[in-house]
């Protein structure tokens, strides 16, 4: 009985360790493979895409591959500092003797598993065995994982290392260095440059994402310092760095150009806080008038516009105002809607989406005002948006400008830092109040513009809406 005992328990032990063996084991740093795939079963991450975009136009969320297929990519993510979780991002090598076959593309891995970057650094070269997996869209950006239904499901821990074949070699993988303004949904999973980049004078006080306001992930305005176009630098709760107080200067920082949980905005995403090199004092901040908010709405009016006068989808004339082109086709029109995001009866619009154009650029400025004729001067609007994505609205205000649209660009705009804008992470459907913003501060002739960037961009092109523009004073 007793040796049937032990004889029983060996086997058991023995089975135990063949299992954990086989299925279970994590590779060792040495423990690579020089995999070679068959060139016909090689396929490209363009092909990739190309599959997926068939299967959208035909109204299918996910699509499965059944061939024996693999793509080739390298490793541009990394979990090690806690800002990356449960994914892998991979991006290919253009074939710089010919682009246009192979361009620059990410993809992102959905895998079930932590502490990657202990297996997948940067730069590790990896083969993915795309037989039974899925392409999809999670989170806005294309994936590869499982599933069958209308969504994408994680690689799971006991596959994934038979699935993300891991290679002997490591390279140094280079930014692509880019300007806001330039990025298209190409870019979305790869690994891209800012220069000239600071955070919004208005985050300087905050952490990564240490604040008591952050749910899973903190968001940072960081703005180009030559083109004023932002972006969202999105930090998980979860990440080393995220109590560490954000750069105070500018310059270079590198990323994963992405999209956020919802969809709804561009985000940059590092891997750690070394991502980013804001080793320069000299910052970019405008010049601003912040006279607060006034206590009391003026009785007396100067100046008011609600748009009803004006003729649909044409540009806005008259009462003053000047409609300035300054870049693209588009500018500021009259626009009526009763849909979901509907407009103010009939409210002024900035679209740049479908224009066709590299850069939208277009200016709404008031007749001139002048402020020392009484007291109290305030001004309230209102503004709403359609998922911004990145585009951006501001309200300036000059005191030297002399009124001809050739000279815009030389007067001194400064911003009017107490109104408040409908931000890109706001919901699209209501409208937002800019308060009573206090202009009693400053004295002579004041002009007021509203200025849209943007372009004809897919990830750049939103489109926002103002009315009930009204500049007050008491008696």
């Amino acid at each position: 009985m007793n040796y049937r005992n032990r004889l029983l328990i060996l086997n058991m032990v023995i089975l135990f360790f063949s299992c954990v063996d086989e299925d279970h084991s994590i590779p060792s740093p040495d423990d690579v493979e020089n995999i070679v795939v068959p060139v016909n079963q090689l396929t490209t991450f363009k092909a990739i895409y190309e599959r997926y975009e068939q299967a959208k136009n035909k109204g299918e969320l996910i699509t499965v591959i059944n061939e024996d297929l693999y793509i080739e990519g390298y490793v541009i993510s990394s979990d090690r500092a806690g800002n990356f979780f449960e994914e892998l991002i991979i991006q290919n090598k253009v074939d710089e003797s010919n682009p246009d076959n192979d361009p620059r593309l990410g993809i992102k891995l959905e895998i079930n598993v932590g502490s990657l970057s202990d297996s997948y650094e940067l730069g590790r070269k990896v083969y993915v065995k795309l037989k039974g997996l899925t392409i999809g869209e999670s989170n806005g950006v294309l994936a590869i994982g499982r599933g069958e239904d209308s969504r994408i499901e994680q690689i799971q821990d006991f596959e994934y290392q038979n699935i993300v074949l891991r290679t002997s070699e490591v390279v140094t993988i280079t930014p692509k260095i880019s300007s806001l303004i330039h990025l298209t949904e190409a870019d979305e999973n790869t690994l891209i440059q800012l220069d000239n980049m600071q955070v919004n004078r208005f985050d300087l006080a905050l952490t990564y994402a240490g604040e008591s306001t952050d749910a899973f992930d903190g968001l940072r305005i960081l703005e180009n310092c030559e083109s004023g176009a932002s972006i969202l630098l999105q930090t998980s709760t979860f990440s080393d760095f995220k109590s560490l107080p954000v750069p105070q200067n500018k310059g270079s920082i590198r990323g994963v150009f992405s999209r956020d949980y919802r969809d709804n905005f561009n985000v940059l995403i590092v891997s750690s806080s070394s991502d980013i090199t804001f080793d320069s004092d000299e910052r970019c901040d405008p010049m601003e008038l912040d006279c607060g908010l006034a206590p009391a709405l003026g009785t007396m009016n100067l100046f008011y516009e609600d748009f009803e006068s004006q003729k649909n989808n044409k540009l806005i004339a008259g009462n003053g105002w000047t409609n300035y082109i300054e870049a693209g086709s588009e500018g500021w029109e009259a626009y009526s809607s009763t849909s979901t995001n509907a407009s103010l009866g009939r409210s002024a619009r900035f679209k740049s989406a479908s224009s066709g154009d590299a850069s939208n650029v277009g200016w709404l400025i008031t007749p001139a005002i002048n402020l020392d004729t009484q007291d109290g001067e305030t001004l309230r609007f209102k503004t709403s948006n359609s998922l911004a994505d990145s585009s951006y609205l501001e309200v300036l205000y000059a005191l030297d400008w002399d009124g001809t649209e050739a000279n815009i660009n030389s007067a001194n705009w400064g911003v009017l830092t107490a109104a408040y804008i409908v931000k890109d992470t706001d919901s699209f459907v209501p409208w937002f109040n800019s308060g009573n913003v206090d202009l009693s501060c400053v004295t002579g002739t004041i002009h007021i513009a509203f200025k849209y960037t943007g372009s004809g961009q897919e990830i750049f092109d939103g489109v926002y809406e103002l009315d009930a523009i009204s500049i007050d004073y008491l008696p």
